[in-house]
């Protein structure tokens, strides 16, 4: 965008009142620039927050009421709470597994209890079943090393 053109004035004192208005914008500009980062920041550290609470929550109902809980976060809510991974298990086999919900190759605005018919057992898979995988919980950190589904 072009800068905008303000014709000068043609007596001195008009001028100099135009370069003092046109200063003082231009530290306005510069001042709010700054408060708007500043509250941007304090915005997204408290989104942050908010999406580690609801995950905190989803986890604790999920424990309390066992299955798939709707709503639940979405895999942008739970990664950006600081819970990358998701704990199944299979309910043919009982084999625990972890996923990594940044590596999905699902749309990142999926609900988290919409993974539970997507998810399979790599271990059962072998054997040419298919069962879907048990909701657990959401983690922070994979605990187990073992092969993905």
């Amino acid at each position: 965008m072009a800068p905008k053109h303000h014709p000068t004035p043609l007596s001195g004192g008009d001028r100099k009142v135009l370069r003092k208005e046109l200063g003082r914008a231009r530290a306005v500009t510069t001042i709010l620039a700054a408060q708007s980062a500043e509250m941007r920041a304090r915005g997204e550290a408290l989104i942050q927050q908010a999406d580690r609470l609801l995950c905190e929550s989803w986890n604790e109902r999920m424990w309390a009421d066992g299955g798939p809980i709707d709503p639940s976060p979405t895999i942008d809510q739970a990664v950006n709470g600081g819970y990358c991974w998701i704990e199944i298990e299979c309910s043919r086999c009982r084999t625990p597994n972890e996923v990594d919900l940044a590596g999905l190759r699902h749309p990142s605005t999926t609900c988290v209890h919409d993974l539970a018919s997507r998810l399979r057992c790599s271990k059962c898979a072998k054997a040419g079943k298919r069962p879907a995988a048990t909701l657990l919980q959401l983690a922070q950190r994979a605990r187990h090393a073992g092969p993905e589904t």
